[in-house]
């Protein structure tokens, strides 16, 4: 009952207790025990509201009662928890007498700021498969008596749900369980993110609902019975499961406290704060956060692997195509091990996986085959590990390359690591790789763990090798703004490979240094692998394949964000790092999967051709085709001919020659032929006007093109342009002809949505950027009060400034030349890495422009918060001079 005074409004009452449950959390971090709280402090005040509104008279008690629906019927109210409610009723009649009634009180719920979810139904609609909010029916499986008529319930309870899962079982399971692998594919089927979410990730809450679910649709079909789920797990999987239900709950308890609403997304700064108060581990004992999130994804695993287990044991069994290829794996028996409906059995359970080759076997065949492991599998793995981990037995797992190599290469050999990782058997067999088991490490850019991101770099190869074997392509290549149609090429790479293993195993161990030597894990990478080296017995050709591999991973990568790819000595530079072909496409392969498994935005199209774009010019400098530097008419005919087809009649092949001569073949290579076309056509019109401006719409962001005579301040003027406008520039380039006719674009995003919500402005935004070029207008009044850091979100990872001068390479005459010298070499390369803020490039560019500097290449690219320019700089016409680059060094550190 309600035990408050008359005189204490439900409110105050409410907010009172909430109090007292909110203070008592903080002091034992149990966050079941807060639901439970809760969830009882809303049964009380629900009895007084229902007295109140829907049972002054006893008579309108009977047929029709009040339940509990979801997790406020299993009494895990977290804090911000919605309230579900369901008003049922015996007929259409019964629930149309007591709708307003039922309104009344919701309202008042929402009158205490409290989130309800209401529904009405009648017990007949109860017991009918809704499809289209199969939600509801789930729901039901949690519902608990408030209050009400109490027979009605018991009829809802006791005949009406156990009726349904009988009659709807399987459509009930299928559509369930596809349900749940939608929301998991949301989240790239990992547990393993950096900033989680504690509620719908795998192997967060909801999928521990999921197994409670499925365990008790099973057991409802089967017996007609309401069971507690957790009761029939094994043993092992329950304790761990309830201790990982623990930790979970106090951690959601935890971020609705601090984030005052229902959000379960446990980022960098509040997982600091849980590790610093304990939460779910010891209350009141600081941890590091890095340790806190270990046992947030060990946790996290025991929900992940039982909810996999019942989604294969309950998916119903049909002659789908899955269930074919199920059967069909079948035949993939081999003397130890039978397959059945797709997964794996020892043939002899009593006898212990006391050799290496028996247990490598094992995980040959998952492998190969793609076949899943039975409980009884990964009962005998755990059984014989346990011997073979002992340090009598340690030198079993020596000299066991071929055996693990046959692994490493097979198509499906990502499911098969991830199974030896999580089982133990990576761990033991590389002690080194147990550094980076669930390790995070914070920056801007990456999304998981280091060690799921080294075991995707291997799943990312396994597509492409699935690619290049005919098959279907997987949903995620073919995203939006996936890379899938770069698949095929780089797939091709994969195929031609003499010993792809050494790649597969450069991969697995590029990152171990993260967990040893983080300040440098290259160099700690590089150091453990030496011991992977001798326990595998590799020879040593292959280790220094991989040793290089490991060095060079981030070589390819850097390359393309900092230097101009299409610059010949770039590419001379890079081919003499790599040193042959082989070791270009091994590379190449490894700078793929390492950026696609990044996060999945990453790999964008962009970097996808610049990466294969790199390569193909490194492989024609091995090949002794390099291309012009810059463009004459009279060698690239076939380029004009392309753009004169698109061209009004009236237009001379020796205006468009003229227009091109002298542009970077950089130029050629990043525009289609439409693009170059469109160019000069506002190259025609300088005549008319001498600032040419264009702004479009393209892949989510806007591109905006200048064309122009040249003059000083001209790429400041147009970064400050974008600046004053609330523009964030993502990418810029910049060209000029032999004429000097300058073309920049600027690839930028809309912060404030500027342009998206008001179409208008798009003609002004043009019109604005022309009157500052043209001096028109006054950049220093657009700018005025425009460039404020304070509205860009804080950085979740500080990224101090750097700046950093290079000369690059002098190109080396290969014979006789008549393109004269090249930019590099009379340019000098300056990079700056810093924090992206509002205004930045303009920053720097105007700076550069006060110190008379010219701007020979800009290479502008923005990763997360981090910027990564890089400048190759004159000073008229010269290389800078020592003192110039220090005068630089300190103008722009002042100026940032």
């Amino acid at each position: 009952m309600f035990t408050a005074s008359p005189s204490l409004v439900v409110s105050d009452f409410y907010q009172s207790e909430s109090r007292k449950i909110r203070a008592q959390f903080e002091s034992t971090s149990d966050g079941r025990g807060a639901a439970l709280e809760r969830s009882q402090l809303v049964d009380r005040i629900l009895a007084r509201l229902y007295a109140e509104h829907l049972a002054s008279e006893p008579a309108k008690d009977e047929d029709f009662c009040l339940v509990a629906l979801g997790g406020y019927g299993r009494q895990e109210l977290f804090p911000h928890s919605d309230i579900d409610l369901l008003f049922l009723a015996r007929d259409g009649r019964t629930g149309d007498s007591r709708r307003e009634a039922a309104a009344a009180l919701s309202r008042q719920l929402w009158d205490l700021r409290l989130r309800v979810g209401a529904t009405s139904r009648t017990i007949e609609e109860c017991g009918e498969l809704h499809r289209d909010n199969l939600e509801f029916t789930v729901s039901l499986l949690d519902c608990r008596y408030l209050l009400g008529d109490s027979n009605l319930f018991g009829r809802l309870r006791e005949q009406v749900i156990p009726r349904l899962v009988a009659e709807e079982h399987q459509d009930l399971v299928r559509d369930f369980v596809e349900m749940t692998r939608r929301r998991q594919e949301r989240y790239g089927h990992t547990i393993f993110h950096l900033e989680p979410n504690l509620k719908e990730a795998p192997g967060g809450l909801r999928d521990y609902q999921v197994c409670r679910w499925l365990s008790l649709i099973h057991h409802l079909k089967a017996h007609a019975r309401w069971v507690k789920p957790e009761e029939d797990w094994p043993p092992v999987t329950r304790d761990e499961c309830r201790m990982a239900l623990e930790f979970l709950a106090a951690a959601r308890a935890f971020l609705h406290y601090r984030q005052e609403r229902d959000d379960n997304h446990l980022t960098y700064e509040l997982q600091d704060e849980a590790a610093s108060l304990g939460i779910g581990y010891r209350p009141g004992e600081s941890i590091p956060a890095a340790e806190w999130m270990r046992i947030y994804f060990r946790h996290a695993r025991s929900i992940d692997r039982r909810c996999g287990q019942l989604l294969e044991d309950l998916t119903p069994s049909r002659r789908s195509v899955y269930g074919l290829i199920r059967d069909w794996r079948s035949r993939f028996s081999n003397e130890d091990f039978r397959v059945e409906h797709g997964q794996v059995f020892p043939r002899r359970p009593s006898a212990a996986a006391d050799n290496p080759r028996l247990l490598f076997g094992l995980f040959s065949l998952m492998a190969a085959h793609g076949v899943s492991f039975s409980r009884e599998a990964e009962q005998w793995v755990k059984e014989g590990l346990n011997r073979l981990a002992a340090p009598a037995h340690r030198d079993r797992w020596s000299g066991l390359w071929n055996d693990f190599r046959s692994i490493l290469v097979a198509p499906h050999s990502a499911p098969a690591l991830r199974a030896m990782h999580r089982l133990g058997v990576l761990d033991t067999l590389f002690p080194e790789f147990r550094a980076i088991d669930s390790l995070v490490v914070r920056d801007f850019y990456h999304r998981y763990t280091v060690d799921e991101h080294s075991l995707m770099t291997i799943e990312n190869l396994n597509a492409l090798m699935e690619a290049n074997g005919g098959e279907t392509m997987r949903s995620r290549e073919a995203g939006p703004g996936g890379a899938a149609k770069w698949v095929a090429r780089f797939s091709e790479i994969l195929s031609e490979l003499e010993q792809p293993e050494l790649l597969y195993l450069a991969l697995l161990f590029h990152d171990v240094g993260k967990g040893t030597l983080p300040e440098d894990h290259v160099r700690g990478s590089l150091e453990a692998v030496e011991s992977v080296f001798e326990r595998l017995a590799l020879g040593p050709e292959d280790r220094e394949t991989v040793v290089f591999l490991i060095a060079a991973h981030l070589e390819m990568s850097a390359t393309m964000q900092r230097r101009d790819i299409f610059d010949p000595e770039t590419v001379r530079g890079l081919a003499e790092k790599v040193g042959t072909p082989e070791r270009l496409k091994l590379l190449c392969l490894l700078t793929y999967a390492d950026i696609k498994s990044v996060n999945p935005e990453a790999l964008t199209p962009w970097k996808a051709e610049m990466l294969w774009q790199l390569y193909a010019a490194t492989s024609n400098y091995f090949s002794r085709s390099l291309d012009q530097e810059r463009f004459h008419a009279a060698g690239h005919l076939a380029v004009t001919d392309r753009v004169f087809q698109l061209l009004p009649g009236l237009t001379s092949p020796e205006a468009l020659g003229a227009f091109l001569e002298g542009f970077p073949t950089r130029y050629l290579r990043t525009h289609s032929a439409e693009e170059i076309a469109r160019h000069f056509e506002m190259a025609r019109r300088l005549a008319e006007n001498a600032v040419q401006v264009s702004l479009r719409f393209r892949d989510h962001s806007y591109e905006l093109t200048v064309v122009t005579p040249d003059r000083p301040f001209l790429f400041a003027s147009i970064t400050g342009t974008l600046a004053a406008w609330g523009m964030n520039i993502l990418k810029a380039d910049a060209f000029a002809n032999a004429a000097g006719t300058v073309l920049d674009t600027f690839r930028f995003s809309d912060l404030h949505r500027t342009l998206e919500l008001n179409p208008s402005e798009a003609q002004r935004f043009e019109q604005s950027a022309a009157d500052v070029l043209a001096d028109r207008a006054s950049l220093q009044t657009l700018l005025g009060g425009r460039v404020d850091g304070a509205k860009m979100p804080p950085a979740k990872v500080e990224i101090p400034t750097q700046i950093r001068f290079e000369e690059p390479p002098v190109r080396r005459p290969q014979g006789p030349s008549t393109d004269g010298p090249t930019d590099s070499s009379r340019s000098t390369l300056m990079e700056l890495i810093t924090q992206d803020r509002p205004g930045l490039l303009y920053q720097v560019s105007s700076t550069l422009a006060e110190l008379e500097l010219n701007i020979e290449v800009a290479l502008i690219d923005t990763e997360g918060q981090k910027v990564i320019d890089v400048f190759y700089l004159t000073s008229h016409g010269a290389k800078l001079t020592v003192e110039q680059q220090e005068k630089i060094r300190e103008a722009l550190l002042k100026k940032l």
